[in-house]
């Protein structure tokens, strides 16, 4: 009898929202969570002709993620997860074997990213280190001149004190740690760089930005606040800024794969594969004009992405980096320099079961111990993982293995 009473509830609301009389956005002020996400779902089967009950079907507790995660929530993707692993980390925060989680819809990669993973740990495990850490903002001011442009870059050097002073008032984990000053004509970005914790960071930058930017106007006659963030961040767009300054997290991880499991794991050489690296991810990147010199960061960092409830769209920065290669004798070293890692163990999606129950598995869910650690360790996780993305697809492409592999594993193909 109570189903049948909520559906009749539900019934009402779609037609209401049918009618007009109530917009989508309005169904959590007039109900609960979970009976507004039924209503626009039925709603939107009406208008579309569609059943969605595979939308409708989620473990989301629809309470938690109200004014937080999504607006206008009628369910739910499902994007299968799998186990790479495990591999060897020896970094810094994260000290042993991981397995590592992946979401992902491309058959072949999880497959892939374990099978370098089993080379990297057989060669003693991956060395990684945090080069920087620092999540960033850049409010855009306009002024009256290029001579007032370079009198503001100036008071700002002299006024860092009080511009420290006013970001750390605002939020209480974001901290300033260093500055950049921009000038193009009369406009002036000032990159304001933070150390958040565990939290990815923006909301927290943001904040602070805001508040260093009210302090300018009220103290620098004529400069006028046109964005808090002025594109100098650089979030979300791909950036030679975040490659050469950092953003987030900036990780670096490195190998030796010996002979003996070139030719036993990955069936190829040293010298092909540092040479296929070369012409492939340096020379043909540079040639086509990307920024991104490497075989696939993507692939990975999209994947852990999606399983552990980082921002999707932060792959773009997170995925910038470089894939380096050098012949030792008969042995294979390369590296991976990540300056942008974009993550947090706490806020955004990080909150939400699965992607909780995700990132527990690597033993970095929530704040850690001291503020920081677990998201150092993740870092130092997925730069890992990468890694041995990296070196099984240049051993699979020096080799010719990588069709054969999408054949057998990404195609769902019947063997007789």
């Amino acid at each position: 009898m109570f189903m049948e009473g909520v559906r009749k509830k539900e019934k009402e609301l779609a037609q209401k929202l049918a009618e007009g009389e109530i917009q989508l956005h309005k169904l959590e002020e007039i109900t609960d969570s979970k009976t507004a996400v039924m209503t626009r779902r039925m709603f939107i089967e009406k208008v579309s002709g569609q059943r969605l009950d595979g939308i409708g079907s989620s473990t989301i507790d629809y309470d938690k993620i109200r004014n937080r995660n999504a607006e206008n929530v009628i369910g739910a993707v499902q994007i299968p997860m799998g186990i790479a692993g495990p591999v060897s980390v020896n970094g810094e925060y994260a000290k042993g074997d991981f397995y590592v989680p992946m979401a992902t819809t491309e058959g072949a990669l999880i497959a892939s990213a374990s099978r370098g993973m089993k080379g990297i740990t057989q060669c003693g495990g991956a060395n990684v280190r945090i080069i920087g850490d620092a999540i960033s903002r850049a409010p855009l001011f306009e002024l009256e001149s290029i001579e007032d442009s370079a009198k503001l870059s100036d008071w700002i050097s002299k006024n860092e004190k009080g511009i420290k002073e006013a970001a750390d008032s605002a939020t209480k984990y974001g901290r300033l740690k260093k500055m950049h000053t921009f000038i193009l004509g009369n406009n002036v970005w000032l990159r304001l760089a933070f150390d958040t914790g565990d939290a990815m960071g923006m909301n927290s930058a943001t904040i602070a930005s805001e508040t260093v930017s009210e302090y300018i106007e009220k103290n620098f006659k004529g400069a006028k606040l046109v964005a808090v963030s002025g594109n100098m961040c650089s979030d979300k767009k791909e950036s030679y800024v975040n490659e050469l300054l950092g953003r987030g997290k900036s990780v670096i991880a490195d190998v030796l794969i010996n002979e003996e499991v070139l030719k036993s794991v990955f069936k190829t050489t040293a010298k092909k594969a540092c040479n296929t690296n070369i012409k492939k991810n340096l020379l043909g990147s540079s040639r086509a004009g990307s920024s991104k010199h490497n075989a696939h960061f993507a692939n990975i960092v999209a994947a852990i992405f999606l399983a552990t409830g980082q921002d999707p769209a932060q792959v773009v920065e997170s995925s910038s980096g470089y894939t380096w290669t050098e012949e030792r004798g008969n042995d294979l070293y390369i590296s991976v320099t990540m300056p942008s890692l974009e993550i947090g163990t706490v806020g955004g999606g990080t909150h939400i079961a699965t992607q909780y129950e995700a990132l527990s598995i690597l033993g970095v869910q929530g704040v850690g111990k001291v503020p920081g650690v677990n998201s150092k360790k993740f870092a130092e996780i997925i730069a890992a993982a990468v890694l041995a993305g990296e070196l099984n697809l240049i051993c699979a492409l020096s080799s010719r293995e990588l069709g054969k592999a999408h054949t057998e594993l990404g195609r769902n193909k019947k063997k007789d």
